[in-house]
This record gives C-alpha cells, sequence and structure tokens, in this order.
C-alpha cells in the first residue's frame, strides 16, 4: 500500500529494520551472542538511549559494570540510559524490538570484555 511499510525479520541475530532521521527500529533475535551461557561483552553507548521491548520468548537485560540481572517482561519498555553498560541475554525463542539512534555504531560507543553467565 502506497504510503506504508512493513517490516518483520525472524532470522537470528540483530537487524535494523526501518531508520528515519535521527531514529532507527530493530529486531534482536536469538543468536549464540546472546545465549545466556556465551555472554562475554558488555556495551555502552555515548551518544543515545536504547529501548528494548520483549516481544515473544525470555529475556534479561544485564546493566552496569557488574552486569546486574534484569528479568524482561513482556510489552514493557525498558530504556538503557546512555553511558550505562549493557547486554541481553535471550532464549530461543525470544523476539526483542530495539528503538535507537540511527548512527549509533562501534565509533561512538564502547566494550568491556566480560564472561557472564545468566539464568533466564
Amino acid at each position: 500500500m502506497e504510503g506504508l511499510e512493513i517490516k518483520d525479520f525472524r532470522g537470528e541475530d540483530y537487524k535494523a529494520v526501518i531508520s528515519f532521521g535521527a531514529w532507527r527500529v530493530a529486531y534482536l533475535n536469538y543468536s549464540q551472542r546472546f545465549d545466556p551461557d556465551k555472554i562475554n561483552i558488555l556495551e555502552r553507548h555515548m551518544e543515545t538511549d536504547e529501548v528494548f521491548l520483549l516481544l515473544e520468548g525470555k529475556a534479561t537485560l544485564l546493566i552496569g559494570e557488574d552486569a546486574k540481572e534484569v528479568p524482561m517482561e513482556k510489552f514493557k519498555c525498558y530504556n538503557v540510559l546512555r553511558g550505562v553498560w549493557h547486554t541481553i541475554a535471550t532464549s530461543p525463542d525470544a523476539h526483542v524490538f530495539i528503538v535507537e539512534n540511527a548512527d549509533t555504531s562501534d565509533d561512538n560507543s564502547e566494550f568491556l570484555h566480560k564472561e557472564i553467565r545468566v539464568k533466564l
């Protein structure tokens, strides 16, 4: 239909599906890097907050340098503030909706290597 875009992504990992101006919308689905037994990196974005919304499955946000576990509830918005260390652990059936600045990249983010084990 003219004037309407419909996007979906059911593959593995992260994929931006819509970008406009200063923001982008993405899906984050299970992949090995989000496996609760294989997480080894935290990140923080220096120029943007990042919003997570769990649609299906299970997911836990890991917040701060100490990776405090925050189990996610479906359909609640979780806003990770700019400059806060974080990552996410997901179940194999998880689908997460993400909104962030369109220019978020390795160039304006920092990474901390740390082995973390999570129970979903």
